[in-house]
């Protein structure tokens, strides 16, 4: 089962960007990001702003876990 959330800090923080920083890309507060960051799952709309944001296809995490139950 994916993680989002946590995928999304890990790769934040791979990046070197901070927390602030995709704050401001997303127009959220600090507070809604790390309530994401704790999340399962979360809206398409918002993992693709997030993607974007990030230049890193969360998606993609979705479709190996399809491919790697058949």
């Amino acid at each position: 089962m994916i993680n989002i959330g946590k995928l999304i800090h890990e790769q934040v923080k791979r990046q070197g960007k901070s927390v602030t920083w995709l704050a401001q890309q997303l127009n959220y507060s600090r507070t809604n990001l790390y309530k994401i960051f704790d999340k399962t799952s979360i809206d398409t709309d918002v993992l693709l702003r997030i993607s974007q944001a990030l230049n890193y296809d969360f998606f993609a995490l979705y479709s190996q876990e399809l491919s790697s139950r058949h």
